[in-house]
């Protein structure tokens, strides 16, 4: 059988909301949702958590997560991308004996993610030619008709054919859930992500939610309750 690994990033030095990562969220420290949702769906042979931080890591290992190692300082900036992260683990569990052929970065920040759309993800990449599956959702409103504030401070359509456009004329966009991102291992793409070798796995918009700022973390807050509440 096939060997799958998820890899949740999680650094220490959060800048915009301090501790991100383990600020209690409803109760429970923000990553611990990623690990038991990657643990709830068993499709992993190993959950990992990547981090440079002591206290992640004992957290991690709380709920259920390895850490086999922390992070090297030089990962764990701000200007270090997530692959570089990712790939550094997947090498030093090679190095260490270790191989996989289905590897899944889960952001630490994702209290929203079900199951079910990491097992879709998976099936969608093990029964395809596509090299990664990610979460994704739909535009709450047209991009054909967004605008910009140029220099003066006034408005500058992206596409001024489009303002008197009916919204159910233009074509539906989509953007990045930002909570997990399938890829096969030993396969590699000339296209990023949002690409051609990648599938989306479309989510409801109401289980997506960024957490970069207060605001954001008290919508998410929010979210979450409306959703247990509705499950009950």
């Amino acid at each position: 059988m096939a060997k799958s690994i998820a890899i949740i990033p999680a650094r220490g030095g959060s800048k915009r909301i301090p501790r991100k990562n383990i600020k209690d969220f409803y109760g429970k420290p923000l990553i611990a949702y990623s690990i038991q949702t990657a643990l709830e769906s068993k499709l992993f042979d190993k959950v990992i958590v990547t981090t440079d931080d002591e206290e992640i890591a004992a957290i991690a290992k709380k709920y259920g997560a390895e850490v086999p190692f922390l992070r090297p300082k030089e990962l764990s900036d701000d200007f270090t991308g997530t692959g570089d992260v990712v790939n550094h683990t997947l090498e030093w569990l090679k190095e260490n004996g270790e191989t996989f052929e289905y590897a899944c970065t889960i952001y630490a920040t994702a209290p929203l993610l079900q199951s079910k759309y990491l097992i879709d993800g998976y099936n969608a990449l093990k029964n395809s030619t596509a090299v990664n599956t990610f979460s994704a959702t739909s535009m709450p409103f047209p991009i054909q008709r967004t605008f910009k504030l140029n220099s003066n401070n006034r408005c500058e359509m992206f596409t001024p054919k489009h303002f008197t456009s009916r919204s159910q004329d233009l074509e539906e966009a989509y953007q990045d859930a930002g909570q997990f991102y399938w890829t096969k291992v030993n396969q590699t793409s000339d296209e990023v992500m949002f690409g051609q070798d990648s599938i989306p796995i479309i989510l409801p918009r109401h289980l997506v939610q960024d957490i970069d700022t207060l605001e954001d973390w008290e919508r998410a807050e929010i979210m979450y309750k409306v959703i247990q509440e509705s499950n009950k």
